[in-house]
């Protein structure tokens, strides 16, 4: 009565074509019919060994078939199984298949803090990429830090390869925070695509804020606003002074080996002006070299009374760390994330980016510092 029944690429049509290889991520997935009607779309995106399914909604007249998300995955096939009835009330069913571009580079941020700990309420959440990053609007775009209680939280970009989030004051205890990275298939640079996509989160504990006096030798420290003790130091000695500023706690080592060579304190012979292979309850302040610690080799009159380090701020210890000096006193009461204050030392201020020195910019100057305007 109506002829040849027509082929279902005829009835069913399907961009991007069935078979094809490589395609990129700008093109749009679409099925569609001339005329009658879709009756159903499946469509089955496997990658990395998973398959998943891929939403999407008919048009009002039934003629066309798009997915929420209209950027295609990359790495990926894709499999469309469709069903229509043509203008003639004919039913055509159609299969199809293609896969997606394969990118040759990727990148990665790697974050800090790590998933599920429990930090201080100083912690910065900061992003180091393996790349430089070209389009930084879009990588800033695909990464969300929310908070439970909510906050303000603005990103400020260091360069081209490091991203960081905080809110304008320290946290409040007991917030959680949560991050989404969407960086999969987000091109951050030309032909170099994203790869992680991924939920983490942490929680902040119990506010400490300890404030070193570098002319009085002291710090005073302080949980959830009251002072707990003021602990007897030794700051950076004349001509290696410590930084002035807020730091954050980032690292914290029962035992570390310290020496001055790698920060740049070395001898005519390139050694190290200092070699010390079993520094105890080391805690980095910052990415220069910068660290709150144990001493046990400096005479215990120096605590309380002279600067004479190479920057670091030192505590009383003993050989191997002692848990009952104020060394292991300090660490056993300390979290990544807490904040150190160091005043009144003949320095500058730490920089924004060294270490999680961000505290130390204004607000208004930190969300200057987001790629997305």
């Amino acid at each position: 009565m109506f002829g040849a029944p027509p082929a279902p690429e005829d009835v069913i049509r399907v961009s991007p074509d069935d078979g094809s290889r490589g395609v990129r991520p700008g093109r749009k997935l679409r099925v569609r019919v001339p005329d009658g009607r879709l009756e159903s779309v499946k469509v089955v995106r496997s990658q990395d060994a998973q398959e998943s399914p891929v939403p999407g909604h008919l048009s009002a007249d039934g003629l066309s078939w798009e997915p929420e998300d209209k950027r295609l995955a990359l790495a990926a096939e894709y499999t469309i199984d469709a069903v229509a009835v043509d203008g003639y009330g004919r039913r055509s069913a159609r299969h199809t298949t293609f896969t997606t571009y394969v990118p040759e580079e990727r990148f990665i941020g790697y974050v800090s803090p790590e998933n599920r700990a429990t930090v201080g309420t100083g912690m910065i959440v900061s992003l180091e990429f393996n790349r430089e990053i070209a389009d930084r609007a879009a990588v800033e775009r695909a990464v969300r830090v929310t908070a439970r209680p909510a906050v303000e939280i603005r990103p400020h970009w260091f360069g081209r390869a490091r991203l960081d989030f905080r809110p304008e004051d320290y946290w409040k205890p007991g917030t959680q925070v949560t991050v989404d990275l969407r960086l999969r298939d987000v091109e951050g640079a030309p032909g170099v695509y994203g790869l992680q996509y991924k939920t983490f989160s942490f929680t902040v504990g119990r506010s400490q804020v300890s404030v070193v006096d570098a002319a009085r030798h002291t710090m005073e420290v302080r949980r959830d606003g009251e002072v707990l003790a003021t602990v007897p130091v030794t700051a950076g000695a004349p001509g290696t002074t410590t930084y002035n500023g807020k730091m954050v706690v980032t690292e914290m080592h029962d035992v570390t080996r310290m020496n001055g060579a790698t920060v740049g304190f070395k001898k005519r012979d390139g050694k190290g002006e200092y070699d010390i292979p079993d520094v105890p309850h080391a805690m980095r302040l910052t990415e220069s070299g910068t660290f709150l610690h144990g001493n046990y080799w400096a005479h215990h009159t120096v605590f309380g009374r002279t600067n004479v380090s190479h920057g670091c701020i030192g505590l009383r210890d003993v050989k191997g760390g002692g848990s009952d000096t104020p060394a292991g006193w300090f660490f056993d009461r300390s979290l990544v994330g807490d904040v150190v204050e160091v005043v009144r030392s003949k320095d500058k201020r730490v920089a924004p980016d060294n270490g999680l020195g961000g505290w130390n910019m204004g607000w208004n100057a930190w969300k200057a510092g987001s790629a997305v305007k």
